[in-house]
């Protein structure tokens, strides 16, 4: 029995109930706004079925009903003899760089963590132009004055909602640990900084977030909507779903310029986010939860197709375009001697950008409040790939899905890092689960478990980069201060 009314799943080595919706559609005049009540049900409600994915071009691993705005559903998974309010939650927050995703995602099946005692909820969130649009119009007609993050409002819904429910399902509300990779993981730090998050989880597991950039404001998004769509909010409501899904495009090409604000994405509209996140956690208003948090050795790798530059002189101008007076650092800590090793250090440089350091940042700042704070790099080769893992390659060894059991070595990895997420989600510690002593987190020390052909622990990995992109970072810090305070310039 939910708050709305009775649901009706499926039995078999963990309990599955899909579909559930958690807040009205938001179709017709519920299009860009906050996420409202359900009206109520009585007869038990079949959630044999993932509900909308949410909308985005058809893939292989999304298993919904179909693909559109009526998406704001979830799915939990639950232990078989799971007694009322007992067991910890896990809730994911899948990646797609804010414009792909979705709860059904094969990869991402909650079952083998379900079987391991924990209940599992994997949430839907709008993406795309449907999540992000910030636009005058829109906030001219918001009770707040703001829009833009409708996909962060449904987060924080959604998390309402298991807080409220899931002890129906074996869940404690209590012991909530937030997990997610990519944009997941990066929604989930910005909601350590946000009012209306706080309460909402207890933990935090952190995949390879792409966080700690410097947000657009309300007035940036709102110019950058206006030069893609006019300023008539009524023609924009009456947009259809696919001409929505086509214009996300329009808003500009995301890697060009590394440390520019991006649309279509969180952003400071003064009431979910009240100022840029690293300042949050810079100042230590961001809220220090236990967490675990790490990144996978070529992240870069999976932006391939992004590449800005193919040739060396390209890549030279591409990098004194971003790093000015520190470029020539740059290119000593990412050397290129010929067009053919362009590929290789953009990927590095990349990953390195806009992942590894953003990992080892929030793991020094959380730790220096929160003692149990532990990092991970993910070096395992996926069926024996000769290639490093990339982003999100570790996302189905998380959950045991079917491609991480290719080898005997990932299967062994696998179930270490299934082990590990329980032990976490259980104990707000990793260690147990069979697995070497794995330290929490200190900057000084900066270390690690690596989960790969061996799980060892590790220190000061990629250390010489990463700690010049700190210095990067701050003096564009000092150039361009965080601009929460004028959220309405």
């Amino acid at each position: 029995m939910t708050e709305s009314g009775p649901v009706a799943g499926i039995d078999g080595a963990a309990r599955v109930f899909k579909g559930i919706p958690y807040a009205a559609p938001p179709v017709g005049e519920l299009r860009w706004r906050a996420p409202q009540p359900l009206e109520a049900w009585r007869e038990p409600r079949d959630a044999g079925e993932f509900g909308i994915d949410p909308l985005q071009a058809p893939a292989p691993w999304l298993r919904g009903a179909g693909i559109g705005e009526d998406c704001l559903t979830l799915s939990v998974w639950t232990p078989v003899a799971a007694e009322t309010g007992s067991l910890p939650v896990m809730v994911w927050f899948y990646g797609g760089g804010f414009t792909l995703g979705s709860s059904s995602d094969l990869r991402s099946d909650g079952a083998a963590l379900a079987r391991r005692g924990v209940v599992v909820v994997a949430i839907n969130y709008r993406l795309g132009v449907a999540g992000w649009l910030a636009h005058p119009g829109l906030s001219a007609g918001s009770t707040e004055s703001a829009s833009g993050n409708y996909g962060l409002l449904d987060q924080i819904a959604a998390l309402g909602w298991v807080k409220r429910n899931i002890a129906a399902f074996g869940g404690d509300p209590e012991r909530v640990t937030a997990f997610g990779v990519s944009a997941g993981a990066a929604c989930i730090s910005l909601l350590l900084t946000s009012p209306l998050a706080e309460g909402l989880f207890q933990q935090a597991i952190l995949q390879s977030p792409g966080s700690l950039r410097r947000l657009a404001t309300l007035a940036e998004a709102e110019r950058g909507a206006v030069r893609v769509f006019g300023d008539d909010p009524v023609a924009l409501r009456r947009a259809p779903p696919q001409a929505l899904l086509e214009s996300a495009r329009l808003f500009g090409a995301p890697f060009a310029d590394l440390d520019a604000p991006r649309l279509l994405r969180p952003i400071v509209d003064g009431w979910a986010l009240q100022g840029d996140e690293e300042e949050a956690w810079r100042q230590g208003s961001a809220r220090a939860l236990p967490m675990l948090i790490g990144s996978n050795v070529e992240e870069g790798a999976f932006f391939l197709g992004a590449l800005p530059a193919r040739t060396l002189a390209g890549y030279r101008a591409w990098v004194g375009r971003n790093f000015g007076a520190m470029a020539d650092e740059a290119l000593a800590l990412y050397p290129v001697e010929d067009d053919a090793a362009v590929a290789v250090q953009w990927t590095r440089l990349f990953g390195d950008h806009q992942f590894n350091r953003c990992v080892r940042r929030i793991a020094a700042l959380n730790a220096l409040r929160e003692p149990r704070t532990f990092r991970y790099l993910f070096a395992q080769r996926p069926g024996a790939r000769t290639a490093p893992p990339t982003h999100a390659d570790e996302v189905e060894f998380v959950f045991g899905t079917p491609n991480a059991t290719r080898t005997n070595a990932d299967r062994k990895v696998s179930d270490a890092m299934l082990g590990a997420w329980v032990s976490f989600a259980t104990h707000g510690d990793p260690n147990g689960a069979g697995l070497p002593r794995w330290p929490a987190y200190e900057g000084e020390a900066d270390g690690y478990l690596e989960f790969g052909d061996s799980i060892q622990p590790g220190s000061r990995w990629r250390a010489r980069e990463l700690t010049f992109l700190e210095r990067h970072f701050e003096a564009q810090r000092r150039v361009s201060p965080q601009r929460g305070e004028s959220l309405r310039a």
